[in-house]
């Protein structure tokens, strides 16, 4: 779609075809502004990172792209599609926006199956035996094609991350956020969910991940946004924002997650 070019206030300026647009956008929880002025827009198949310190705004501003936090100021546009208090748009978006979390949110009494069925049946209305054919082709996508019968608390960590990946690929999404997912698992299982993830990004998947994994942004992002008190500070490609990083903010960051 055509767009009039936008500065995202750091120097660049936003494409002129993309499948998410933000545009000045704004939030506050009370009185505190968590998001300060965003803009920024990502294009069909791009995939973009968005790291910072805690308490940046990162995982905000991603939840705010699929209505879960709401802004006060400022667009967020889906291919064309406005976000807004309109429930049909939140809906529509929410159907072709895939999320993974933090904590993997399963439902802890279904098995993965039941699981990965649930909403493709109930938004898509698949019937059992297509949504299970859904759910078994993106189980054998995540590598754990024989973990469909066993339930959540069965798994690990790592296992259950994966489920929750081809979970929201049930859905089959044209974009799909990722909020820290490795953060809550053990150094062991981080690189089992960063190879899905990396498959993914393969095979063109539009992506927004929020993630400290440095080594993941520098190999699958075509750009790195990092923010820094509810705003962007600095995005460019990943060789330059990691080997030439232009702000001394962004410089400091980068120091202390390398030095450690």
């Amino acid at each position: 779609m055509q767009t009039t070019k936008k500065s995202n206030g750091v120097g660049q300026e936003l494409s002129r075809e993309a499948l998410i647009e933000i545009r000045n956008m704004n939030k506050w929880y009370d009185d505190f502004q968590v998001l300060k002025n965003i803009n920024f827009s990502v294009d069909k198949g791009e995939r973009v990172v968005i790291c910072g310190p805690s308490g940046s705004g990162k995982s905000t501003l991603i939840r705010c792209v699929n209505r879960l936090e709401e802004h006060q100021q400022g667009h967020i546009i889906f291919d064309g599609i406005e976000l807004t208090d309109n429930f049909k748009n939140i809906d529509k978006i929410r159907s072709e926006i895939g999320m993974c979390f933090q904590q993997f949110n399963l439902f802890p009494h279904l098995t993965v199956m039941e699981n990965l069925v649930l909403a493709p049946m109930s938004v898509r209305h698949l019937s059992r035996t297509e949504a299970e054919s859904v759910g078994f082709h993106f189980l054998e996508k995540v590598k754990i094609p024989d973990q469909a019968e066993k339930y959540p608390s069965q798994l690990s960590g790592g296992q259950q991350q994966r489920v929750a990946i081809a979970r929201a690929l049930c859905m089959q999404p044209r974009v799909m956020l990722f909020d820290e997912p490795t953060s809550a698992l053990d150094p062991e299982m981080i690189s089992e969910v960063l190879d899905t993830m990396e498959g993914l990004a393969e095979e063109g998947m539009t992506m927004i991940c929020v993630t400290h994994e440095m080594g993941f942004a520098r190999k699958v992002a075509d750009r790195v946004i990092f923010m820094d008190a509810g705003q962007i500070v600095e995005e460019n490609d990943p060789v330059t924002f990691f080997d030439n990083p232009q702000n001394e903010r962004t410089k400091q960051f980068l120091k202390q997650i390398f030095e450690h």
